[in-house]
């Protein structure tokens, strides 16, 4: 019996301390769920305006006629007559790119009837892939000059492009985190709390948009972070 009653009295305590031990496990873990759900969750927005720095230029003309040789040699001529306008007005060569042209025999064409005089109908074109924003703006305006030189232009279009993206991400980043914290603040002085570290943070996908319809040539730049703050007695 005395060898007994000291292991019983062992065996006592340890149920009592395991007791203490795992309320006081309970305890903690609900304080710690609690601490998890005390954040705020906020977006940050930054926007920026920049100006395009490349730009591809569509350009395309139509020639009619009734000697299909003729008419080649005409193409060919407008070719080098444009393509030396552009030149001369800023253009690189190597940056100017001349499409196979389109050719239709209106005699040979059963579906449609033809009214024309000519025989033959061509469609001709090129792009300007270049960086030189201004000169392809300024160009667009001169090229009414290509009238006098016996070319009519029927078709004229630029589609403004902003690849520096990299360059300006980190200090956008940062902006949309600024902002966001001092929402995040905002909430935590009205709820008298104080605004903790960042739990969480997300960075949205930037996007690039035309500013408006008649400025394509600058874009908008936009990206929204979202981030969960914590909050703190």
């Amino acid at each position: 019996m005395k060898t007994r009653i000291p292991e019983a009295f062992i065996l006592a305590l340890a149920i009592v301390a395991f007791g203490v031990l795992v309320n006081l496990g309970i305890e903690t873990g609900i304080a710690k769920a609690g601490d998890r759900g005390r954040v705020v969750h906020v977006r940050g927005l930054a926007e920026m305006e920049v100006p395009a720095d490349k730009v591809f230029w569509n350009i395309s003309y139509g020639l009619l006629g009734n000697d299909m040789k003729e008419l080649f040699k005409d193409i060919a001529k407008n070719n080098n007559t444009i393509k030396q306008f552009l030149v001369d007005n800023g253009i690189g060569a190597d940056e100017i790119t001349f499409n196979l042209p389109s050719l239709n025999d209106n005699e040979a064409n059963v579906y449609t009837k033809n009214n024309s005089r000519f025989r033959y109908s061509s469609h001709s074109n090129l792009t300007i892939a270049t960086n030189k924003v201004d000169a392809v703006r300024n160009l667009q305006q001169k090229m009414v000059n290509l009238i006098d030189m016996g070319i009519v232009i029927n078709h004229n279009y630029a589609s403004y492009e902003f690849t520096g993206l990299n360059n300006i991400k980190p200090q956008m980043i940062e902006k949309a985190t600024i902002n966001a914290r001092a929402v995040a603040e905002k909430f935590a002085k009205d709820s008298q709390s104080k605004l903790g570290k960042i739990r969480t943070a997300s960075q949205g996908v930037f996007s690039i948009d035309d500013r408006d319809e008649n400025t394509p040539f600058i874009k908008k730049v936009r990206v929204v972070t979202t981030i969960d703050f914590s909050l703190e007695d």
